[in-house]
């Protein structure tokens, strides 16, 4: 099968589109709106603009760039509020396939000029560079990239982590790899995913992360904003996305669900992982998640 064959745009209820992921069983984006999911999930949680608007240079690593959607919505937020910030991105992705689909059909068209046309040199040539953006994509897999961006202590004001669910790609939720994520994070950078697993929570606090919760798109679970700043930077106020953590979302932090996966030697594969948190779980005393579920959803009722 081609890879023309396999990845079909998929329309979303924003106009945007997405692919669907044969490997992995699940979709690119949120169904609710592709492009609204890179901004709310991503965009707005680090606070590039913000950032844009008192500084003439960022970083951003995008881990998982995908269709680059992410990425696109960075330099387009950035330069809205300062034209001339030069901005180093990084993208860390399995192969080149998916971008370059992505451009083949016309799918970062949803973006002015000169951003498909920049984003469409970096998939085909895996880096671009202009007077106004250094771009680089890291090919394979990103257990191994990410080792060698702390090797030269590259770090970034705004990390996007968006891999596929952590029960289909749990190589990339571990404590492990996310310490090395947060290694590759200035101290008073922002981290952003659209996931609020427990397992994926517990491993930010283990990596000496603060965190708080973000908006949802449309009827799905909120996702995660991450920094080592005090809890307030993470603080909401009337222009917010953040929101502090609710005392259902802090006990789910207290049952079995928040049992982080673990890959040691950052090389397991994902059967192993899954067994390896399976047997944790089995042989923990914490709250059984379905206990926690039945007891709120009596009281949500």
């Amino acid at each position: 099968m081609s890879y023309e064959q396999k990845f079909t745009p998929q329309v979303t209820k924003d106009g945007s589109y997405t692919f669907f992921s044969d490997e992995f069983q699940e979709a690119f984006h949120s169904y609710h709106g592709a492009k609204q999911e890179a901004e709310i999930k991503f965009i707005k949680p680090t606070q590039i603009q913000n950032l844009a608007r008192n500084n003439n240079s960022i970083r951003i690593l995008d881990i998982c760039y995908g269709l680059g959607y992410n990425s696109a919505a960075a330099l387009e937020a950035i330069w809205q509020v300062n034209p001339q910030c030069y901005i180093e991105l990084i993208g860390l992705e399995i192969t080149a396939e998916v971008p370059q689909q992505a451009i083949a059909n016309n799918l970062l068209s949803l973006w002015k000029q000169p951003i498909p046309q920049l984003l469409s040199e970096l998939a085909t040539n895996h880096q671009v560079t202009t007077s106004l953006l250094q771009g680089n994509l890291l090919l394979g897999d990103a257990r191994e990239t990410i080792q060698q961006l702390r090797q030269k202590q590259w770090q970034a004001d705004g990390i996007f982590l968006d891999p596929f669910s952590p029960p289909k790609c749990p190589q990339l939720w571990s404590v492990e790899f996310i310490a090395k994520v947060a290694q590759c994070l200035k101290p008073r950078g922002k981290l952003a995913t659209y996931s609020c697993a427990a397992a994926v929570r517990t491993a930010l606090s283990l990596a000496g992360f603060k965190f708080g919760s973000t908006l949802g798109l449309g009827r799905k679970s909120p996702g995660t904003v991450a920094s080592f700043e005090d809890n307030q930077e993470l603080q909401p106020n009337e222009n917010s996305v953040f929101l502090p953590l609710s005392l259902q979302e802090k006990e789910h932090l207290q049952t079995r669900a928040a049992i982080p996966y673990r890959d040691i030697h950052l090389r397991d594969s994902a059967e192993v992982i899954l067994e390896r948190r399976r047997k944790e779980q089995e042989a923990s005393d914490l709250e059984p998640t379905s206990q926690w579920k039945k007891r709120w959803l009596l009281l949500n009722n």
